[in-house]
């Protein structure tokens, strides 16, 4: 028997992929109602659609299949008492973020916002995605401080810091931590009142985590009270409809699209595609996303005679990712948050790119490896 799957159109690289072998109808994630839901088996969703007892009560679905790393919009206690098994797709797209977040520290440090050379990068959250912010800044050489309290409990190892200590000695605070609302490892506001006011070096603060780890009235208070020298946000309290002052205080926004490389909406389609064919016995089991689109430029020559090697680095990354262009479109067009998001323009990751020195330089082309440039 067939089965019937309801999959947010949004989704990139599934349309078509179960037509052979299942029902399927495509939906506006944000628009999946209760009455929609009560005769399909399966979902395959983003973060807009809410999986909780509103939605599934008295549906007939049995799968959940998340196209995100992230999974607090399905009430995994709902679904555990029902009998619907979900999954979501971790660390599809790391490199996507670890991007994102190199991209904002170069486009910061060229504008002499700060100074990789000398800065501290403390990192809040050291699961897929903050250790490759750590293996970038490694690279580099920028300095890392970690934190990861329930890595730390594991495994007993000197390697992570206190939260103090981050709030002590960074310049650059990045977060990469799950949204949890209670417990021992509570995140919702982690970065508050009392967060702000044990800082000391007035560092940049990037969340590209969840929006509700951020406080928006104390972030916006440590601002204007100059205790923090600037912010970049691409996560946000009641998104999309953000905080227009907050907004506005950012040396980089974005819709929420950190995660939105190519590379890992590929990754996500295909976790999500293999699991509901492992549910349903459809024998795509080894599925994969192909022809991937490929911008018209994939070799970037650099003029690296006479330069630091952090500066030709910078350059390199900001030659892959545009993200003061997505920020100033963002900026100009707050009520637009949706669309940038579901409409986002091409982007690849490092290892797409081939990368030219116009002099010959051993250091900084390992370094560029290490990075994951060819």
């Amino acid at each position: 028997m067939r089965p019937n799957i309801i999959i947010d159109f949004n989704i990139p690289f599934i349309k078509g992929v179960f037509d052979d072998v299942a029902d399927v109808r495509y939906s506006d994630g944000c628009d999946i109602r209760n009455k929609d839901v009560r005769n399909a088996d399966a979902l395959i969703i983003r973060t807009r659609t809410r999986c909780n007892e509103n939605l599934l009560k008295n549906s007939s679905v049995k799968y959940i299949a998340t196209a995100t790393i992230g999974f607090d919009h399905i009430d995994t206690h709902y679904c555990q008492q029902h009998n619907i098994a979900w999954t979501n797709a971790p660390g599809c797209n790391a490199k996507s973020v670890q991007q994102y977040v190199a991209t904002a520290l170069s486009f910061l440090h060229q504008k002499s916002k700060i100074n990789l050379n000398t800065a501290v990068v403390g990192i809040v959250g050291v699961g897929h995605v903050g250790k490759l912010i750590a293996e970038f800044c490694e690279a580099i050489g920028v300095k890392t401080l970690l934190n990861d309290p329930p890595r730390q409990r594991t495994e007993k190892t000197g390697k992570f810091v206190l939260l103090e200590e981050i709030a002590e000695k960074c310049d650059i605070i990045t977060f990469h931590t799950p949204l949890n609302l209670e417990g021992a490892d509570k995140t919702f506001h982690l970065v508050d009142d009392n967060f702000f006011r044990t800082l000391q070096k007035m560092p940049v603060i990037i969340n590209t985590a969840r929006g509700e780890i951020c406080d928006t009235e104390a972030l916006k208070k440590a601002k204007r009270e100059q205790l923090i020298s600037g912010i970049v946000l691409d996560c946000w309290e009641k998104e999309p409809n953000i905080d227009t002052d907050l907004l506005a205080m950012c040396d980089i926004a974005t819709p929420h699209i950190a995660g939105y490389s190519a590379d890992g909406k590929a990754n996500a389609t295909t976790a999500c595609v293999q699991y509901i064919s492992k549910c349903f016995n459809l024998e795509m089991d080894n599925w994969q996303v192909k022809d991937i689109p490929t911008p018209a430029q994939s070799i970037l020559t650099l003029d690296n005679i006479s330069a630091n090697f952090v500066d030709v680095i910078a350059e390199a990354v900001l030659k892959t990712y545009q993200i003061e262009k997505e920020s100033s479109a963002l900026k100009n067009n707050i009520h637009n948050f949706e669309f940038f998001r579901n409409h986002y323009p091409l982007r690849r990751e490092f290892d797409f790119y081939t990368i030219l020195l116009k002099e010959k330089d051993e250091e900084i082309s390992g370094i560029l490896k290490r990075v994951g440039f060819n």
